[in-house]
């Protein structure tokens, strides 16, 4: 009875995309998050008929053949590459990437992480880091005595202070782009890490070679959309619902078998 196998992987599959479905949702205010896609595709075909098959003594051959499909698998679960809407904080190390790109960040590994998340903050010794303390790459301090601090479109960070007119340049923020965004393996705390099908990372001042600009005072919220969400929960949800009633009939089917006499 191949029907209680391909209704399982069903159910399998169905579950995998609702548990994809719920970090979306759990995720809908995480600053910089993309929604995430469970994908599918249909497994091995057992080839009963071959098309092609010769049929007759003359020739002719099958037009279509018999070929019986045995479920489905997972083939990945993607980012949804889709932009955010940017929300005026006031903050002066809040930073939005209005465009393409991430900020590089360095792990305590020494490793180079990646993110979209713009609430920078000042460490006890003024160095611009993350919420989780990473600071970010080319790093950048800020004077104890600074007033405040302006980051203009192109990454520029200047420090203004009481006692003098003009404000000093402190360093230049860049942003890195990735030829296979997708392929960016996603380590938590909204940090990404490059890998082999990302592709090297491609690093470069804001504005320039195809890299979004940066917006002082705005985060990028979530791409999340909770009404897309919850159609397509409730439709993996009517779908692990039909796959649980295939196992039902083939059950019932072999009830009747079994009681034949």
């Amino acid at each position: 009875m191949r029907a209680l196998q391909i209704a399982a992987t069903g159910m399998a599959a169905q579950q995998m995309r609702v548990e994809v479905i719920s970090n979306n949702l759990a995720n809908m205010s995480t600053t910089g998050y993309n929604a995430r896609r469970a994908e599918f595709a249909d497994l091995t075909y057992q080839q009963l008929t071959r098309p092609g098959t010769i049929s007759a003594s003359d020739g002719s051959v099958v037009p279509s053949g018999v070929q019986l499909g045995l479920g489905v698998r997972p083939t990945a679960v993607t980012q949804i590459l889709e932009q955010g809407s940017l929300v005026s904080t006031g903050g002066d190390l809040d930073v939005a990437i209005d465009g393409i790109g991430y900020l590089e960040v360095e792990m305590p590994s020494g490793v180079s992480a990646y993110t979209r998340d713009g609430g920078l903050k000042r460490s006890a010794d003024g160095e611009i880091v993350t919420s989780d303390g990473y600071p970010v790459v080319p790093g950048i301090t800020i004077p104890d005595d600074a007033t405040s601090v302006a980051i203009n479109t192109s990454g520029e960070v200047y420090a203004y202070f009481s006692d003098q007119v003009q404000p000093q340049l402190m360093g230049q923020l860049t942003l890195a782009n990735f030829t296979n965004k997708k392929g960016l393996e996603a380590i938590g705390s909204n940090l990404f890490l490059e890998t082999g099908a990302s592709g090297p990372p491609v690093v470069g001042e804001p504005g320039q070679d195809g890299l979004g600009t940066l917006r002082q005072g705005y985060l990028e919220e979530s791409s999340v959309d909770p009404v897309r969400e919850i159609t397509e929960l409730i439709k993996a949800q009517r779908g692990y619902e039909l796959n649980s009633k295939v196992i039902s009939a083939a059950d019932q089917i072999l009830s009747a078998t079994v009681q034949v006499r």
